[in-house]
């Protein structure tokens, strides 16, 4: 697989996939993608193309049942580390992941539940690590995902001693850029069968 290493700089990518699902009634990713590809097979594949240095995707017990009952296997630089208390939420997650990467840089955060990754959105966010710390998409005039955290921000979520943070207030101490995209898709979330047929069918 081609990798595309921006800027020749390196970065990681975690994928957040430890949610309990429970409108969906099951992991939401093994929702299917396309005819080869499930949810997080597809995000993986494409953080792979795109030139991550390694990936972390951090799943509940139920999802980790879901990967080992059908054997799904991920190149050697991916980990998948087991959040034990999804209750606990997202930042507890993005900690757990944050520690399990091999080197600390860099680093895109990527919900299981919006499979669409664009190339040219994760070139508009690096592009910007040298003026923020906290770098998400916009689509006219609304913030999505993936974001891109610095250096700096994942060392500080890996060294916190509380687990039970919230996310969104603690991300809010560092200095934030919105960067305009022309993808509509940064604003998906998919959390019901409805949602996923608006996106699939």
């Amino acid at each position: 697989m081609k990798r595309n290493n921006v800027n020749e700089k390196e970065f990681s990518a975690i994928i957040l996939a430890a949610g309990k699902s429970e409108r969906m009634g099951f992991p939401k990713l093994s929702l299917r993608y396309d005819e080869k590809e499930n949810f997080i097979e597809h995000i993986i594949s494409e953080y792979l193309s795109f030139g991550c240095k390694d990936i972390a995707v951090v799943v509940n017990e139920i999802g980790f049942e879901y990967l080992n009952k059908y054997e799904i296997q991920f190149p050697d630089i991916v980990k998948v580390v087991i959040n034990e208390h999804p209750e606990w939420h997202r930042f507890y997650s993005l900690k757990i992941g944050a520690k399990s990467l091999s080197e600390t840089h860099s680093v895109f955060i990527h919900n299981v539940d919006n499979p669409f990754v664009n190339n040219d959105v994760l070139k508009a966010l690096f592009n910007n690590i040298n003026t923020a710390d906290y770098i998400s998409p916009e689509f006219e005039g609304k913030g999505g995902h993936p974001f891109l955290l610095s250096e700096k921000v994942i060392k500080e979520i890996a060294q916190v001693e509380e687990d039970r943070k919230h996310l969104k207030e603690f991300l809010n101490q560092f200095l934030k850029i919105k960067v305009p995209v022309e993808d509509e898709k940064v604003l998906v979330n998919i959390n019901t069968t409805e949602e996923y047929r608006k996106n699939f069918d």
